[in-house]
């Protein structure tokens, strides 16, 4: 198996680089508004989960069933389709994953039953992955003294995808209905599918090799690569915690007492949007030699949160703050996990971003259904009580790093 990167054709799309050699910002502007509108998918339902409950006729656990589904959808694809994207020219593979996606909205916004939604939600979740082919991507066109910057603003339109999916779908559904929401989506993505198809760049000669051995150098590297494991596991941490808040945030602000509606438990998403502006500064402590640092002082915010969020189940400031707070912790440990993961191996950045996203939303699938459980057994302070003690575990693991 050739080691070498792929060299950049570029003859076609956006011109990847700028005339001092750094990837144009063009270029970066597109990866990070495409890696936000197709993660947004994976993001939908979070608000509109008690009325898709109370439609179907179901319990906030089933419900939440409908995000651990898209969770294990999108790990499942970082373990068996994002690595092809060193292989298969991501000009080609990305249009055509988003093309799938088209078809599992738009089943989702038809689906006549909850175990329709659920079975196709992982479809979605599947095909939404292409967002982690473009991040490596954007690693791969960056140099490298600018590797965490780029990284961290492409995370960051990621994270803005995340935030405007909860705060739209709650608009969209009051003004129509959840059905539209998915439908809509399924529209956003066909138009996305061809402009990414007009405007990546080509790729040069890309190495063969045969999908078994492909998957039998994934199994290595998880292996050999000691960083890479304990950065997936920061990452697991990071997204169950926040998987538990968001995957039981809708039951809480919809009941006594908040009583919102779906437009307003959307508008949630939008505090959040600290977390978005961290991704930039952690990429910049990324490329500063600041990482265990950071990884500690992301730790810390998160295991702080949720203090902050228990009491925020009759306070409304000190929900926000937690919020706030829980975000900026979880997508800056992210940033630090990804800048960190991609200084491994130029060759093989699509398979280590696999590697490390899988085991990332396993960890988020777990705190989903974890949650949305506790919430129907014990209530919101037995959920908060959940994610201090990620937190922790967060922290624990930092004081073994050397």
């Amino acid at each position: 198996m050739s080691t070498q990167p792929a060299t950049i054709d570029v003859s076609a799309g956006c011109s990847p680089t700028s005339a001092t050699g750094s990837i144009s910002r063009r270029l970066v502007l597109l990866l990070a508004a495409s890696t936000g509108l197709t993660v947004a998918n994976l993001y939908y339902a979070q608000p509109l989960l008690q009325t898709i409950a109370h439609q179907f006729h179901t319990g906030s656990a089933t419900a939440g069933l409908i995000v651990t589904f898209t969770q294990v959808g999108y790990a499942t694809a970082q373990l068996f389709l994002v690595p092809v994207g060193d292989f298969v020219p991501r000009r080609v593979l990305v249009p055509a994953i988003l093309a799938l996606e088209v078809v599992a909205l738009v089943l989702a916004g038809l689906s006549p039953n909850m175990t329709v939604l659920i079975s196709v939600a992982g479809l979605v979740g599947l095909t939404s992955a292409a967002a982690q082919i473009l991040v490596p991507f954007a690693a791969q066109l960056a140099s490298p003294n600018e590797r965490g910057r780029v990284v961290g603003i492409v995370t960051s339109g990621l994270l803005l995808g995340i935030l405007l999916a909860r705060t739209v779908a709650g608009i969209v559904a009051d003004l129509s209905s959840w059905r539209v929401v998915y439908l809509g989506a399924a529209g956003i993505t066909l138009i996305l599918a061809l402009v990414l198809y007009r405007n990546l760049p080509s790729e040069g000669h890309r190495p063969g090799v045969r999908y078994h051995d492909l998957l039998v150098s994934m199994a290595h590297l998880a292996r050999t690569e000691p960083v890479l494991r304990r950065r997936a596991a920061y990452g697991a941490l990071g997204f169950a915690a926040f998987s538990v808040f968001w995957t039981t945030a809708a039951f809480l602000l919809s009941r006594s007492p908040y009583h919102y509606s779906q437009t307003v438990i959307g508008l949630f998403g939008l505090v959040g949007a600290a977390g978005a502006l961290c991704a930039i500064w952690a990429g910049r402590l990324s490329d500063s030699g600041l990482t265990r640092v950071g990884t500690g002082g992301f730790a810390a915010a998160i295991l702080a949160s949720f203090g902050l969020l228990e009491l925020g189940g009759h306070s409304l400031a000190a929900l926000i703050a937690g919020i706030v707070i829980l975000d900026v912790g979880v997508q800056g440990l992210h940033v630090l996990n990804q800048s960190t993961i991609f200084t491994l191996g130029e060759a093989t950045r699509s398979r280590i971003n696999g590697i490390y996203i899988t085991v990332y939303f396993l960890g988020g699938a777990a705190g989903s259904a974890a949650s949305a459980w506790l919430y129907d057994m014990a209530g919101w302070s037995a959920v908060c009580t959940l994610g201090a003690c990620i937190g922790v575990a967060a922290l624990l693991l930092w004081l073994t790093e050397k």
